[in-house]
């Protein structure tokens, strides 16, 4: 079984900003392949089911933890542990300051980049050795009012908003090339840029 959690922030404030891009790869995911409603548990909600790859399924768990951002770890660990999954079978879908935005690329294992919800992961798995789903959100605009923070905790624009869905398919895309493939075939053939307008 794969492991595939959303990072972002619980309740309505949070749902559209760019930090909670994990959450709707997540939901997505969900919804794609009809598994049952999200329910609670591991300070998070969860759902199980199977990911449909061609004519395979496979059985995966995705979770969103409620712990806010910087404390998922305090979700993700307790529910690795509960399901037996070890860290190089769970997919981190996450925000990405240093891709542009619309740019969808995996990576294995790595530091925590400044990002506080993988700080957080590091510190309670142990060891940085899962897969992350890094979606670019790009940094803040010349001229931007506040920090990086703010900038990600804000909703996504109006342009970006139109282009959302087909990151969020690619994203789904990369998640089910990893449980399908492998991370690293699927770093081989997805670690594209998308193609710039």
């Amino acid at each position: 079984m794969h492991l595939v959690v959303g990072l972002g922030n619980p309740g309505k404030k949070y749902e559209k900003n760019r930090h909670n891009v994990g959450f709707m790869v997540v939901e997505h995911l969900a919804r794609t392949h009809g598994m049952p409603d999200f329910r609670e548990k591991f300070s998070g909600v969860w759902t199980k089911g199977d990911l449909s790859c061609g004519s395979t399924r496979f059985p995966v768990a995705l979770l969103e933890p409620a712990t806010f951002m910087n404390l998922s770890g305090d979700c993700v660990q307790p529910a690795a542990a509960f399901l037996k999954v070890e860290p190089k079978r769970i997919i981190v879908v996450h925000d990405e300051l240093d891709l542009p935005w619309r740019d969808v690329k995996l990576k294995l294992g790595g530091g925590h980049a400044g990002h506080n919800g993988l700080r957080s992961l590091i510190d309670r798995l142990g060891v940085p050795d899962f897969v992350r789903v890094r979606v670019g959100v790009g940094r803040p605009p010349p001229g931007f009012k506040g920090d990086v923070a703010d900038f990600v905790l804000q909703n996504f624009d109006a342009m970006e908003s139109v282009e959302l869905p087909e990151v969020v398919d690619r994203a789904c895309a990369a998640v089910e090339a990893v449980v399908a493939k492998g991370a690293q075939a699927a770093m081989n053939a997805l670690n594209v840029s998308a193609p710039r307008k």
